[in-house]
């Protein structure tokens, strides 16, 4: 029997396609950290997006920071909601950017204000941040490394941003 095109069940439909690839949606995402302290967004810039195609959820965080902002205190890791439950922790599941809108104390205008970062999935619910490599201008900062919070790798400041993508497995 030859194939005809115009059969049904074999015609691409906007249903169809939709039934086989992601839609992206927002999620609104919930800042805890890992100890008491803890932050609010106040008037911050959030964008969190996902998708989640079989298994496999990508996603998208863009936050800069407002000046109503509480970064919490102390060195409590920031943790972000995930939009769904992954179905284990993980290690690396993204990567991204952190970039502090003034100079760090003790360092000249511009220096190490840009910083790679890892996402990982250090709950089946939560994102962690952590510093990934150097500054990208190749400038430290006085704390370089570890998991992001309050004060590293530096004091956070009004039109700071955070910035990551990354896809996990989704718990069934």
């Amino acid at each position: 029997m030859a194939f005809e095109p115009w059969q049904p069940g074999m015609i691409v439909s906007a249903n169809r396609l939709a039934s086989i690839s992601p839609t992206w949606q927002d999620w609104t995402p919930v800042w805890t950290t890992s100890g008491a302290s803890t932050p609010t967004f106040g008037d911050a810039a959030v964008s969190a997006r996902w998708a989640q195609s079989a298994t496999t959820v990508f996603f998208r965080l863009d936050i800069v920071f407002g000046s109503t902002t509480n970064f919490g205190s102390g060195t409590d890791n920031w943790r972000i909601s995930a939009p769904v439950s992954a179905a284990m922790t993980a290690g690396g599941c993204g990567a991204g950017e952190i970039q502090r809108n003034g100079a760090p104390s003790g360092y000249s205008s511009g220096a190490g204000t840009r910083q790679p970062i890892r996402v990982r999935l250090t709950t089946t619910g939560t994102f962690e941040f952590e510093m990934s490599g150097g500054n990208i201008n190749a400038i430290s900062t006085a704390s370089g490394a570890g998991l992001i919070d309050a004060s590293t790798p530096w004091t956070w400041d009004a039109g700071s941003s955070l910035r990551a993508w990354g896809t996990y497995e989704a718990a069934p």
